[in-house]
């Protein structure tokens, strides 16, 4: 029923196959769609925002509750409060 597939990864540009196995797990699943990236670029972004040399990206904030500079693994918004490591720790405990 199911045939292997080579699909094109939406990040990196490489071919890669949609083998008919996966093709049946996915239906079992009810996923509607195909895989767009190979592993190695879901794998990537499983770990976590790199960029093309797989570095994490860090941005700079500062902490709202001691004004230190730091930086978060995410993009800060102004509605949003951002913790430097301390402070963070600090209220979570």
């Amino acid at each position: 029923m199911f045939e292997d597939k080579v699909l094109v990864c939406k990040d990196c540009g490489a071919e890669f196959v949609f083998t008919a196995g996966e093709q049946e797990f996915y239906a079992e699943k009810g996923f509607q769609n195909e895989p767009t990236r190979c592993k190695a670029c879901r794998n990537a972004r499983k770990n976590g925002r790199t960029n093309e040399r797989g570095e994490r990206v860090m941005y700079d904030a500062v902490c709202a509750e001691c004004g230190a500079a730091c930086k978060v693994p995410f993009n800060p918004r102004s509605d949003k409060p951002v913790y430097c490591n301390d402070c963070f720790a600090k209220k979570n405990r």
